[in-house]
């Protein structure tokens, strides 16, 4: 890659608008206009240089290109609270209460280039998040305390370098560095029970920065099978200081490891079928894993025992299939399906973080413009899903959170 090209990479990775979405957990179902228009499958196979994102030896089979891709992500949050609580508990206004920030602009961009015959250098830049709510403060709010949400914005930047021992077979290696922004605001009513009552809530956008490792393998079984598996490490961020209130130990907020596997089999000349195993230990962050009870009454927010949003680790099977009609044109389905991450015994605090999708569905093609360039689309949508359970600090009353979404993503690509 010349000098110019790494200076562009490097200026658009500074100026990614930060977005958030809510599909996996936090996660994206898939990175990359191609990946998504196959639910995220794609382990086993890369086909553009946004594959760093899900498994970074996939760059030794994508060519000298560069990626771009924007998404319009729409999603649908809103909770509904049924029945009076008992006197003197922490009871929420009845009814059903939809949150704002309904449409956001998700950016990628990445580039690769080869070295040598056996080894590759490469940039994918990506965005993530997704706690994301914004609820009017009528009555109160929420929470009793005014108008009331959380924002939780990612970006990515993964520096990757694979090496092929033998054709064929490829590992990848890629440092990443990361960018977190955060904010809340009508959660006072909880600055009670916190060790720094200060930074809990309407505490304007604090920042955290830090990095992780993402490793990768992908190769050939035979003429038409390949597999892969990509291991990326909790990624360990600065504290939000200005939260350190609000997050179990003063404001950690690491970003939890993932674990893909995935097969693809070629069944007949031009189609491919892929099978993808995703894992997120969502659990291992005190923050997000720790439950709000009985850890709100036996240890401070804040504290490293401080309640948190009780997630438990989420495990997502991804389906795809992709037909390359003829040289100028490739068509893509997928589905996915992972046990959403909340219990339905933390309703209440997810209220802010409603990450309750199960279901994906998407489709997508490809289009050739020439020998060197391309135009890509998908759509996907998650169909409306609820969690019901009792409001713990507030005896006789039942929340539901639901939420579904829609997507449309569109990328273009060059090989160079």
């Amino acid at each position: 890659m010349n000098t110019g090209a790494r200076a562009t990479l490097f200026i658009a990775a500074l100026t990614v608008p930060l977005t958030a979405q809510a599909t996996n957990g936090y996660f994206a179902h898939g990175y990359g206009v191609v990946n998504q228009g196959l639910a995220g499958a794609g382990t086993a196979l890369s086909q553009d240089s946004l594959a760093a994102a899900t498994n970074p030896a996939g760059m030794a089979f994508v060519g000298d290109r560069i990626d771009t891709a924007l998404e319009l992500f729409a999603p649908t949050r809103e909770y509904r609270v049924s029945g009076r609580a008992a006197p003197g508990s922490f009871g929420l206004a009845e009814g059903t209460t939809r949150s704002g920030r309904s449409l956001f602009a998700i950016p990628n961009i990445a580039a690769n280039r080869s070295l040598t015959d056996t080894q590759t250098l490469g940039v994918t830049v990506f965005a993530n998040g997704g706690i994301n709510t914004d609820y009017p403060g009528d009555d109160g709010g929420p929470f009793g305390a005014g108008r009331a949400g959380v924002n939780l914005e990612q970006l990515f930047v993964s520096t990757t370098w694979t090496w092929q021992p033998v054709d064929g077979q490829a590992i990848g290696i890629a440092p990443v560095l990361a960018y977190q922004r955060f904010s809340a605001r009508g959660l006072g009513s909880f600055a009670g029970f916190s060790q720094a009552p200060e930074a809990v809530s309407n505490a304007g956008t604090d920042t955290s920065l830090g990095f992780g490792l993402h490793l990768g393998w992908q190769g050939e079984l035979g003429a038409d099978w390949r597999a892969g598996i990509a291991w990326r490490s909790r990624l360990r961020m600065s504290r939000f200081d200005r939260y350190r209130g609000l997050f179990a130990d003063s404001g950690d907020f690491d970003i939890p490891a993932t674990l893909n596997a995935g097969l693809a089999w070629r069944p007949a000349e031009g189609h491919w079928l892929l099978l993808d195993v995703q894992h997120t230990r969502y659990a291992s962050i005190p923050a997000v894993g720790n439950p709000l009870l009985p850890n709100l009454f036996s240890a401070p927010l804040g504290d490293r025992a401080g309640a948190g949003f009780g997630w438990r680790n989420m495990t997502t099977v991804k389906l795809g299939w992709q037909w390359q009609a003829d040289a100028r044109h490739t068509w893509r389905l997928g589905a996915s399906y992972g046990r959403q991450p909340i219990p339905d015994s933390e309703v209440l605090f997810n209220i802010v973080a409603p990450g309750v999708q199960v279901w994906h569905v998407s489709g997508g093609f490809t289009r050739a413009l020439g020998p060197r360039a391309s135009v890509s689309a998908a759509l996907f949508h998650s169909p409306k899903q609820t969690v019901t359970g009792a409001n713990p600090l507030g005896p006789g009353q039942t929340i539901d959170l639901s939420m579904y979404q829609f997507g449309l993503a569109a990328g273009f690509g060059l090989r160079f």
